[in-house]
């Protein structure tokens, strides 16, 4: 078990290294190709700058990156007191160093973990997470943070976000600015603008598509270590059903950052289709599984 788990976090720290270096040169043929386009040769100049300092700011400084973006503020230990007592206890039985933890002024119940490693880690609360969620609760959310935490999943996500939310900005550029002079337009070609234009268009897509195949498996392994942690699974499903009742609009400001919650906020209710790209599993399949190991703990 302990040999799984170090190799987990060892594979995710590699894989964090290797978005980092495709993200690199994903900007680098950006810019070779919006450099063509528009004969601005410039651009891919300072693409390959944007894009080792894009590289050194998302391992380094991810953290502070989402947190300054969704507004989020230090967590007052005279304010919330139980609330780091819960943070404190849960940190020593996980036997991890004490988080730096930050309250989102948001009315919705969630949650989420960052860092560049466990010993730099960092959760973050929504205010409706204090104030809606019972002890128990608030201890299975906070202990499924935790072991984001320890393996490592911070990294990698807080990569991927903000891979995600440059690349939309670059997406949404792009498209903005077709109308410029192209090189395309002088010489009788569209190629490679339409190339340009398939690119801007699919990279979201991918981006998405990567989010995905990575967070929905963590979700689940996060419940399962989050429950080893407090031996008390009802607290967790408490939790995701109030999350799952919980209708009110939330006011995070990017979708990129939604696969870092414990629960997606951007999740959509009504449309099967939308339901399809959560970066979540569905809570009523973690809730089962929860409740199985509920069984299997008695």
């Amino acid at each position: 078990m302990a040999f799984s788990a170090y190799r987990q976090v060892e594979n995710n720290i590699i894989k964090s290294w290797l978005f980092i270096i495709i993200f690199a040169l994903t900007i680098v043929f950006l810019g070779w190709l919006f450099s063509y386009l528009f004969d601005l040769k410039f651009l891919l100049f300072l693409a390959i700058i944007f894009a080792f300092l894009e590289g050194f700011l998302s391992y380094f400084y991810s953290d502070q990156i989402i947190l300054s973006t969704l507004k989020a503020k230090p967590l007052l230990k005279e304010e919330h007191r139980e609330v780091y007592n819960i943070i404190e206890n849960l940190t020593i039985a996980s036997g991890l160093k004490m988080p730096k933890i930050y309250v989102l002024n948001d009315s919705s119940i969630n949650a989420f973990a960052t860092g560049r490693s466990p010993e730099k880690g960092v959760i973050c609360l929504t205010k409706g997470a204090i104030e809606k969620l019972e002890k128990t609760e608030l201890e299975g959310v906070i202990a499924h943070e935790l072991s984001h935490i320890k393996n490592n999943d911070i990294l990698l996500f807080s990569v991927l976000a903000i891979m995600a939310s440059v690349i939309g900005y670059l997406s949404y550029w792009f498209l903005r600015i077709n109308y410029f002079p192209r090189k395309d337009k002088r010489e009788g070609n569209n190629l490679f603008f339409l190339i340009g234009l398939l690119v801007a268009l699919l990279a979201p897509f991918f981006i998405t598509l990567l989010k995905l195949a990575i967070s929905r498996k963590r979700e689940f392994l996060a419940d399962a270590s989050g429950v080893l942690i407090t031996r008390y699974p009802k607290g967790l499903i408490n939790a995701l059903r109030k999350i799952e009742l919980e209708n009110q609009i939330t006011k995070i400001p990017n979708p990129a950052f939604s696969h870092l919650f414990i629960s997606d906020p951007f999740r959509k209710r009504k449309n099967w289709f939308l339901n399809l790209w959560n970066t979540h599993p569905p809570i009523e399949e973690r809730i089962k599984a929860l409740e199985k190991m509920e069984t299997d703990l008695i």
